[in-house]
């Protein structure tokens, strides 16, 4: 007897999954490589950025087929001001693209999918397309958007704080609809399945995990300075937020007990509020780097100081594999298995965060001892294959030998 053939699946992202430099990227990106072990992908997103050939090559590496359709930025906000008009999510309409949806189409007209996976709330109207209705369907929240948005509603002012409320309304009807519409519906912990199950009742959320990269973010020996590092997307409010208050909150208490400390804020797209930082006494304002790690294992201190935070942080991970001692606050922490004390340090006021960098800093051993631990844990914890098993299993409810 023959085998039989692979499953074919669709997969539908909102962003390019290549390269995975930041956080919806890194799990996407992991996500097509369990699917290319199990079965025939072809994959379909949006693209607000150039894709260059290597991430072509990356992607066509995996795929049957990838169709990464351009859309410009005033596109992109013109789409999501009538999606608004019309009743639906800003979100719906950032990541709209007809010309996406008439290569799905063709796709669908060539090709009987087994499964179509969708990696946000947001690309459920590709979803309720008749060419797809029939097709089973598995999506990965990640974490559930509607809290974040409502979470951004709190921490904000009118009229930015009526739109947060409005987006949250708007996001939460497409996550309720994928109860009853969805093979299964998964979220980065448990933590936001308890959120996801609260509104709609089901309690059928699947809990998928981040893991990282243990090969690529491997421990480094390497002189240590007295720097901290945070890294993040600076054009994302709550990396934003955080580079800001700890900048202008915390750092200059530090710099007062640690005179020669540097902190490095890495990463891309740095806004205006992020570049004026450069001027604070000794902020160095790195941007972007095509490798992040030289950056945070020099360094002898990771900090996440994130006051607006849902979900696993990749950061966080990335640094606990280099181990490094990571100290964070409570927010990037919430959906962690992580032991404040053994694993890493929590802090929330800015007295805290000033005691737990500067006893780190004047603490090599602890530093050490810490940088262990964080390493051990997720290794144990943290292994891409392992965490995404669960959602490959929805993926492919029959078991398939991979590839």
């Amino acid at each position: 007897m023959g085998q039989s053939p692979l499953p074919r699946v669709l997969y539908l992202t909102h962003r390019t999954p290549f390269p995975p430099d930041k956080g919806d990227r890194i799990r996407t990106f992991h996500l097509l490589r369990q699917m290319a072990k199990h079965g025939r992908i072809w994959l379909g997103c949006p693209a607000d950025e150039p894709v260059s050939a290597d991430t072509h090559a990356a992607l066509n590496g995996l795929c049957e087929r990838v169709a990464a359709v351009p859309v410009g930025r005033r596109v992109r906000w013109a789409n999501a001001a009538r999606s608004l008009a019309a009743g639906g999510s800003l979100s719906e309409g950032l990541f709209a693209s007809k010309a996406l949806t008439r290569v799905l189409r063709r796709w669908t007209a060539e090709v009987r999918f087994d499964a179509v996976v969708a990696s946000s709330s947001a690309l459920v109207p590709y979803l309720q397309d008749a060419a797809l209705r029939a097709v089973p369907k598995v999506v990965d929240l990640i974490d559930v958007d509607s809290q974040k948005w409502l979470d951004f509603a709190a921490a904000s002012r009118p009229p930015k704080k009526w739109l947060y409320r409005l987006e949250a309304a708007r996001v939460r009807n497409l996550e309720r609809a994928l109860a009853g519409s969805a093979r299964a519906v998964a979220v980065v912990s448990r933590a936001e399945a308890e959120v996801y199950d609260s509104f709609t009742r089901v309690g059928a959320a699947t809990v998928a995990t981040n893991g990282v990269d243990l090969d690529f973010f491997a421990p480094v020996a390497c002189e240590e300075q007295p720097a901290l590092a945070f890294v993040g997307a600076l054009d994302y409010r709550p990396n934003e937020d955080a580079a800001v208050w700890f900048a202008r909150e915390v750092w200059p208490a530090i710099r007062a007990r640690v005179p020669h400390a540097e902190f490095r804020i890495i990463g891309r797209n740095p806004t205006p509020a992020v570049r004026v930082l450069a001027s604070v006494p000794g902020v160095n304002l790195v941007g972007p780097v095509p490798d992040v790690r030289p950056f945070v294992a020099s360094a002898s201190v990771a900090v996440v100081p994130l006051r607006l935070a849902r979900g696993v942080q990749n950061k966080v991970l990335e640094a606990m594999a280099m181990a490094k001692a990571v100290i964070a606050a409570p927010p990037a922490l919430a959906a962690l298995g992580a032991e404040p004390g053994v694993h890493l340090l929590a802090a929330s006021t800015p007295q805290e965060w000033v005691d737990s960098v500067c006893g780190l800093l004047a603490d090599p051993v602890r530093r050490h001892l810490l940088g262990v631990a964080a390493r051990q844990y997720v290794e144990r914890h943290h292994h891409w294959e392992r965490c995404l098993q669960p959602l490959v299993a929805a993926i492919f409810p029959t078991p398939v030998a991979p590839a």
